[in-house]
């Protein structure tokens, strides 16, 4: 099942995707995709209904963040050793963890904004987990258990604030549109493995990532376990769980990195993709 949120910007409406690829409301049985439709009762409920029977959408609508009122986002830094071998670093130990702010989250195809001062704004395809169940000092063998589905991230980041101006990663993460999320969530009955899925990034038509989450270093329930020592994961937060190597930072010869009029177009196998065009922001 992909759930999804559609509508203008602060006005989006439940919705699922039907199996003809096209929106089908669920307003009409609850107002918005929040972390109270997360559980697995509610999933249960959500499965039983027959979504092609549901009303089409009409026209273009746009998407936006297929959850909504996100708690926190919780990122998992250099979680792909070919990630953390171009950025000059050595694969961890144990899993690196930064919050980025909600207030970046944007829809999947929304702009991203350049922010003011920004030389080095990167893009960063990854695999998000959306969690359906309280999770507390969860053990591996039951963090599973704890996913309501999974969507695609961009978790992008502007690389001088992040490294060259002191302190946490937290300045380079949180810009507002920096955390494009969707198109949809998708259940997990729909993804057999999520530990095999091929994701992708293009800047401008030029395949930049392409990875698959069979190399992460940590993977899905030794990250919710983890993370779940360090803070309580409640429905609707969400894990992004790290990037492949091909980021604008780690290009040969020469890094490059985004600017206004860039277009990027990215996807994780069964998740949907994403397009984004950059713009400046307001002076």
């Amino acid at each position: 099942m992909k759930l999804l949120r559609y509508g203008p910007v602060g006005m989006e409406k439940a919705g699922a995707l039907g199996s003809d690829g096209k929106v089908r409301d669920l307003s009409m049985l609850f107002s918005d995709l929040d972390a109270a439709h997360l559980s697995p009762r509610a999933l249960a409920a959500l499965h039983a209904l027959n979504i092609d029977a549901l009303p089409v959408v009409a026209g273009d609508v746009r998407l936006g963040c297929p959850v909504s009122d996100i708690g926190k986002i919780v990122c998992v830094g250099l979680n792909y050793a070919d990630h953390a071998s171009e950025s000059g670093m050595e694969p961890p130990k144990e899993p690196i963890l930064f919050l980025k702010a909600t207030s970046s989250i944007t829809g999947p195809n929304d702009p991203v904004i350049i922010p003011r001062g920004s030389v080095k704004t990167d893009w960063e395809v990854e695999l998000g987990v959306v969690i359906g169940s309280k999770a507390s000092y969860v053990s591996e063998s039951d963090a599973m258990a704890c996913i309501a589905g999974y969507v695609l991230i961009n978790d992008v980041s502007e690389r001088a604030f992040q490294l060259e101006r002191g302190g946490q990663w937290d300045k380079g993460k949180c810009s507002d549109s920096f955390s494009p999320i969707g198109p949809w969530l998708v259940t997990p009955d729909e993804i057999a493995d999520p530990h095999s899925l091929p994701l992708w990034l293009e800047v401008n038509g030029k395949r930049v990532q392409n990875g698959t989450t069979a190399n992460l270093i940590f993977g899905i329930p030794k990250l919710i376990s983890y993370i779940s020592e360090f803070m309580t994961l409640h429905p609707g937060d969400v894990i992004s769980t790290g990037t492949p190597a091909g980021v604008g930072m780690g290009q040969k010869p020469t890094p490059w990195y985004l600017k206004a009029g860039d277009k990027m177009r990215l996807g994780v196998q069964g998740l949907g993709e994403q397009t984004q065009t950059c713009v400046d922001s307001r002076p």
